[in-house]
């Protein structure tokens, strides 16, 4: 009741209504907080878990995924004797179109439950999944989207997209870490049982039962990260600030030049060349391990990511142990990309 905390209290809510708009929320209840897009995953998993999976039915997801949407979907699929099933990834990294006539029809009458990328964290690859989601909810099948490299990237309208579930990382969205969103459907919230229990989420607690607080309280377990909720607010409200067309098209801009540059060095193979792209870009060079050149990068100052990228399935679908990334966001300029390139050859030079 003091003055601090109502405080407190007030700037959380009013992160909560600027995610609601930035999203096109209808309700500022249907904005869960958690940790990031793994515990907002981990959050739908579960509680889905619980209210829709039996033995013989399957979730589908696609061999794009980021770990947090696989691991999480076979806990639970083992838990209920449930399946998991996988869209298979062309060469380009793009999904495979669905045939009728084999396995590869996405949708069974068994699908429970489509856990699916919004962006590729790997290849950059951006799913059609408006029209994938159109065609779930006309066969009844819950929707979740992994939105965490969306987010920055792309104008993210849940209402527009058809979505049941969406969920994505405060640190995506030049926010702090340990900061997420679970956007989830008034309807189908309303429906799921809460996930972890304790103070905040409950209405009345008794010895013999416990009644849950109203939405989004039910799902939002313990003390909340107060501070690092409003610095999400604050990070929302500064892309807001700017043209997300003309920011996307600038990242564009920078995917293109460092796409044609990186190319022109010897033995460079660039994974994941679908059609429609956001600012990540993936290469392994011949006789170069991507550990030794990420290091060498960063003594440059040169900052890009190397590894499996927390998709080995992937990585094992193109016969590579992992990949160098270099990612782009609104703030990176030309002169860093060429910056990159020349960094990567003298990298080359060395390691050959």
């Amino acid at each position: 009741m003091h003055t601090l905390s109502t405080k407190a209290t007030e700037a959380q809510e009013a992160a909560r209504d600027t995610i609601r708009r930035h999203i096109n929320a209808r309700h500022a209840h249907e904005v869960i907080f958690t940790s990031g897009t793994t515990a907002s995953i981990n959050l739908a998993a579960n509680s889905l878990g619980q209210l829709l999976l039996k033995n013989g039915d399957e979730v589908l997801i696609s061999g794009m995924e980021h770990h947090a949407n696989i691991v999480p979907w076979q806990m639970v699929c083992e838990r209920y004797g449930a399946k998991l099933k996988v869209i298979p990834v062309t060469d380009e990294g793009e999904l495979e179109p669905r045939r009728r006539d084999d396995a590869t029809e996405y949708f069974t009458e068994r699908t429970k439950v489509f856990a699916i990328t919004h962006v590729s964290n790997t290849l950059g690859t951006i799913n059609p999944i408006k029209e994938l989601i159109a065609q779930a909810r006309k066969q009844g099948i819950i929707t979740v989207v992994d939105g965490a490299q969306a987010i920055a990237h792309l104008n993210v309208d849940v209402q527009d997209l058809g979505c049941d579930l969406y969920a994505f990382s405060g640190h995506k969205a030049y926010g702090p870490t340990g900061t997420g969103v679970l956007y989830g459907r008034e309807e189908l919230l309303e429906r799921m049982p809460p996930w972890q229990g304790g103070g905040e989420m409950i209405d009345v607690v008794t010895f013999e039962k416990t009644t849950y607080a109203k939405l989004p309280f039910k799902f939002e377990a313990g003390t909340p990260h107060i501070a690092g909720i409003i610095g999400l607010g604050e990070a929302i409200r500064w892309m807001e600030d700017y043209d997300k067309a003309a920011m996307a098209a600038h990242e564009h801009k920078l995917l293109e030049h460092a796409t044609k540059e990186l190319l022109t060095i010897d033995g460079l193979r660039i994974i994941g060349t679908a059609k429609e792209k956001v600012g990540v870009i993936g290469f392994v060079i011949g006789g170069v391990h991507h550990y030794d050149l990420g290091t060498l990068l960063d003594q440059q100052g040169i900052a890009v990511r190397t590894g499996h990228h927390c998709t080995q399935p992937l990585m094992e679908r193109f016969g590579v142990s992992g990949t160098t990334r270099a990612s782009f966001a609104c703030f990176n300029t030309v002169a860093e990309v060429d910056a990159l390139v020349a960094g990567v050859k003298k990298g080359v030079k060395m390691l050959r």
